[in-house]
């Protein structure tokens, strides 16, 4: 009796363990907790830098005329592109092309190919699109600022839509859906070349296109609140967390070493700024420290998951030195009117960072992208550079021309000069 009940209960424990093994193996094939429950935080990290981050930040930039026109198109955007991107938008950018999928994806219309057990990696894809949803929705609200305070709100939602389903979808392909330039090996770990310099390129060709608002820019425009400003950066940077370190797609150690880069950069690009327009004019500003904050993490973006301390603090010097000359000098040079700076801003710091990246990727610097040829990588980032800016300034240009023959370009000089809050939307941002 005694030596029957050990061997009793050895088989208990062996038939539990059997029955368990089964369901514990199903659940180790699933998505991971962790990494998803980190992916619906980094979602809403992302969907927060528009609304209300970038939404505060431009409407204090702007003249208090028109701070409700700013923060209508970033949320108006926000809600179109969520519905596009649901129809086709996420197919396209991320959907199997078959034969042409180095250029573009299909299927997946209404997301009807995903369930609740499919998956991207270690997380659902219901939440992979969801997070690929919030870069789609802040990279048009990032044009927001070129055109600000003289563009049609219809004009406005019609380029973005165009925009969004021709230029930002393809190129999320290219680099992301497993399109040409990710199999030539271009490094974008979250987005310096789809978000930044697309955007960046898309503002400069708009407000060329648009002309200068009126009185630019012999009469003052101030901006009418800093405190939204300061706000809504501070709420940008924090959601940076999201945008850069959610890119690894996972809760480990490549999303740790992204959000350091990117606390870093950010502090880099923010110093750098303040001392140059300390030096310049006598005294540091707000306004300048928070620029440079967002220089710096625009340009840490493509290179967040390849690059490491003193790679991070480089590219935010760097960025905040060549955006700082790009949003003064290069603009006044040339006299186009980008109202809060995008291309002075993005385009030059995605550029700008995307190049770096090259650099800064390697083993010499504490980069994590191997041995990899520098001149190699470097000339694999340029093309991925100049296709972006080529292929975005031209279908830009052709969208805004069929938009300007659709419904026209900008308000007329009445409606602008009484404000487009009252003009468009029959409302004020400030009852004082």
């Amino acid at each position: 009796m005694k030596i029957l009940m050990p061997r009793i209960a050895i088989s208990a424990a062996a038939t539990v363990l059997l029955v368990a093994c089964p369901r514990l193996a199903a659940a180790q094939t699933g998505p991971d907790t962790g990494d998803t429950a980190w992916m619906l935080t980094s979602s809403i990290l992302v969907l927060f830098m528009t609304i209300p981050g970038l939404a505060l930040f431009y409407a204090g930039l702007v003249r208090a005329k028109n701070v409700l026109s700013v923060m209508m198109q970033c949320f108006a955007i926000t809600c179109m592109v969520t519905l596009l991107w649901t129809v086709y938008g996420y197919g396209l950018a991320f959907g199997d092309g078959g034969v042409l999928n180095s250029v573009i994806g299909s299927g997946n219309i209404l997301l009807s190919d995903i369930g609740l057990d499919t998956a991207r990696g270690t997380i659902p894809e219901s939440v992979f699109q969801i997070f690929q949803l919030t870069f789609a929705v802040v990279t048009p609200a990032l044009i927001v600022g070129a055109f600000a305070e003289r563009m049609k709100f219809s004009a406005a939602l019609l380029f973005m839509a165009l925009w969004v389903t021709l230029v930002y979808t393809p190129i999320a392909h290219w680099v992301w859906g497993g399109g040409f330039l990710g199999e030539m090996g271009v490094l974008d770990f979250a987005g310096g070349i789809v978000v930044h310099v697309n955007a960046g390129i898309a503002a400069l060709v708009l407000c060329i296109l648009l002309g200068e608002r009126r009185g630019y820019p012999n009469n003052t425009m101030a901006p009418n609140s800093l405190v939204l400003t300061v706000v809504g950066a501070s709420m940008l940077w924090i959601g940076w967390f999201g945008f850069n370190a959610g890119s690894a797609l996972s809760a480990g150690g490549s999303a740790g070493f992204a959000m350091m880069a990117t606390q870093i950069s950010a502090a880099s690009g923010g110093m750098t700024w303040m001392l140059f327009e300390w030096l310049r004019h006598g005294k540091p500003s707000v306004l300048g420290i928070a620029t440079g904050s967002i220089a710096g993490l625009v340009a840490i973006s493509p290179a967040a998951g390849f690059v490491g301390p003193t790679g991070a603090l480089m590219i935010g010097l760097i960025s905040a030195s060549l955006c700082f000359w790009g949003a003064n000098g290069l603009k006044r040079r040339f006299g186009y009117d980008d109202s809060l700076d995008v291309f002075g801003v993005h385009g030059i710091g995605g550029g700008v960072g995307t190049l770096l990246t090259a650099v800064f990727a390697s083993n010499a610097w504490g980069g994590l992208a191997g041995n990899q040829s520098f001149r190699l990588l470097l000339g694999v980032q340029a093309i991925g550079v100049m296709v972006t800016v080529i292929y975005s300034g031209i279908l830009t240009l052709t969208i805004v021309k069929i938009v300007d023959k659709v419904v026209g370009l900008r308000v007329t000089p009445e409606e602008e000069g009484l404000g487009l809050d009252l003009s468009l939307h029959d409302e004020r941002g400030f009852n004082l």
